[in-house]
């Protein structure tokens, strides 16, 4: 044990290297006690339990692999159709004069680089707070390394229904770029607010996102990273929901090297709601791991997690999900599934879920299961002069409809599957 320890503050030690923790301003203490938590957990290696499906290798290296800039041309950006107010970041630093202005989304919207030195902000009470109280049961040491060190991103507050989307669209254009983004989201009592994000933001990639819906608060959260072929990601989701609130979130995965999206949301509030789905579509050297925490807190909650993953030519899919139903907790419902469709003999799927529960008044289920595609599927739409490659697709789209279907905005949903046409074009080929 003791080895296992002084490897992971040995890595921590490398990691810190080259960044300097900020101070002063509102976030100060978060940052102070961010950091005091990654001291104490150091940083994940495989025999960590949740880290046994995924090397952290990369992500904690003093410096990321540099990764090639992927010119996307040949697609207009995505959600480019949606009415939205787009908000641009160039290997994690904001881009004014590619962005619109924020204040035509109907929401407060300000940055953490303009606001965390000044004394006083209501962020302070969201920022690095449900990250730590996402650290219990299990560490999240590369989430408290965001908090600790992130002086680049957005804090929004919507106090009503917003007025468009906010789209947050990151760029990458340097082959050696390290950033880290921390968003703080308020959605006050009764309001709603959608965001959207798209692009695959830097070699390396560090982002956290801490959302609190307030009682009767919807917020809709659709994200695809980005085509980069040599991306490495590693995203935080933490979200807490009060009486009768609404959380969404949808990602579409498609290519990069490796990819960890971690999701912890408690269900706080009598009648809270939270659904969480993905899509992931890998080829050859591609590592997708999806890893979920949702906790049943109060009286008479839903949770949905649906995840689908295409995987081919060696790729690796990773979900580990659990449900966590507290004995307060009566009346709940939960519902998780993972499938992977496997087009070859040498990719993976890797699959831990998980049910933990306290209540008895309950009725939770979990599914998981990985599969070729159906070849009485198949042969049903080849019988009927649909090509091979065609078919194939058509098949694929079907199997990723259940995610997809979690996405309520329909003109978002269809731009989604049209991204989704796209992959399956190239890569039919």
């Amino acid at each position: 044990m003791t080895a296992v320890l002084d490897a992971r503050h040995e890595d921590l030690s490398a990691r810190l290297g080259g960044l300097a923790l900020p101070s002063g301003g509102w976030s100060a203490p978060a940052r102070a006690e961010a950091f005091a938590r990654l001291g104490a957990a150091g940083l994940p290696g495989r025999r960590d339990e949740y880290w046994r499906y995924t090397d952290p290798a990369a992500l904690k290296a003093p410096e990321p692999v540099p990764a090639a800039v992927f010119n996307d041309g040949d697609e207009p950006p995505l959600f480019d159709g949606i009415d939205r107010l787009r908000l641009v970041f160039v290997d994690g630093v904001f881009d004014p004069a590619a962005s619109d202005d924020p204040a035509l989304a109907g929401v407060t919207i300000e940055r953490l680089a303009e606001v965390a030195g000044r004394a006083g902000h209501w962020a302070a009470g969201l920022y690095g707070v449900l990250e730590a109280r996402g650290q219990t049961p299990v560490a999240r040491p590369f989430a408290a390394l965001n908090t600790a060190f992130a002086t680049e991103g957005v804090l929004i507050r919507a106090t009503g229904r917003a007025a468009r989307p906010v789209a947050l669209h990151y760029r990458h254009a340097d082959p050696r770029s390290d950033a880290i983004l921390h968003h703080c989201i308020r959605v006050e009592a009764g309001a709603a607010l959608t965001v959207l994000e798209s692009g695959p933001a830097a070699a390396r990639f560090s982002k956290v996102m801490e959302v609190e819906v307030a009682a009767g608060g919807r917020f809709h959260h659709v994200r695809a990273q980005g085509r980069d072929h040599e991306r490495r990601a590693m995203t935080h989701i933490f979200a807490r929901l009060a009486e009768g609130a609404l959380l969404k979130s949808f990602t579409l995965t498609a290519n990069g090297i490796l990819t960890r999206n971690e999701a912890v949301v408690e269900l706080a509030g009598a009648g809270a709601v939270a659904h969480l789905a993905g899509a992931a579509l890998g080829d050859a050297a591609f590592h997708h791991d999806d890893t979920v925490f949702v906790t049943h807190a109060a009286e008479g909650c839903e949770s949905r997690q649906v995840f689908k993953k295409v995987l081919k030519n060696g790729a690796v899919g990773v979900f580990q999900g659990k449900i966590l139903v507290r004995k307060a907790a009566q009346k709940t419902d939960g519902y998780q599934i993972s499938q992977a469709l496997l087009l070859d003999g040498e990719s993976q799927f890797l699959a831990k879920p998980e049910l933990e529960i306290y209540a008895d008044d309950v009725r939770c289920s979990h599914g998981s299961t990985s599969g070729a595609i159906d070849e009485t599927a198949l042969f049903y739409l080849r019988s009927r002069g649909v090509p091979l490659k065609q078919a194939q697709g058509l098949l694929v789209l079907a199997f990723l409809a259940e995610a997809i279907a979690e996405i309520e905005d329909d003109a978002i949903a269809e731009d989604i599957r049209s991204r989704l046409e796209g992959w399956l074009a190239r890569h039919a080929r």
